[in-house]
């Protein structure tokens, strides 16, 4: 055979699509963690299961799998679709996984209540005035 004629992935510069690849390298691709380390810390501290059962870091990641990523409050239950050595913006990083509706309903609920919660909360703006302290000394004096 010629070594000029050959025309495998390695010839040709492109790498082969890997069929399986570590969690929080998956984790770090798919941008829900900024660093491979903040994912890998994450996953040890029981924040990200693969198909509901804890796993390590090492853990090797195949398309089609249910992944939990429990981050800012928030869980997000997806699915893997696509797997990547590099990690790409946004627009790329959406292409590696799908969310279930389930998970997005979920998302958007915790969301309300968090933001009917800041409303509900009485919010000072700094010292009262002197007219306001008055008020409030009479109102705690009254019988």
């Amino acid at each position: 055979m010629n070594p000029r004629a050959d025309t495998s992935a390695k010839s040709t510069g492109l790498a082969p699509r890997p069929s399986r690849q570590r969690l929080d390298k998956w984790l770090w691709a798919a941008r829900f963690y900024k660093t491979r380390s903040l994912a890998a810390q994450a996953i040890d501290a029981g924040h990200v299961r693969a198909d509901g059962t804890r796993v390590k870091p090492a853990h090797f990641v195949r398309v089609s799998e249910r992944i939990s990523v429990r981050k800012s409050g928030f869980v997000w239950e997806v699915e893997v679709t696509a797997l990547s050595d590099r990690r790409g913006g946004a627009a790329d990083a959406a292409l590696l996984y799908r969310e279930t509706v389930q998970s997005i309903e979920a998302r958007e609920q915790a969301l309300q209540q968090r933001k009917a919660a800041l409303a509900a909360e009485t919010r000072f703006s700094g010292r009262p005035t002197k007219r306001e302290r008055r008020k409030l000394e009479d109102f705690l004096n009254e019988p």
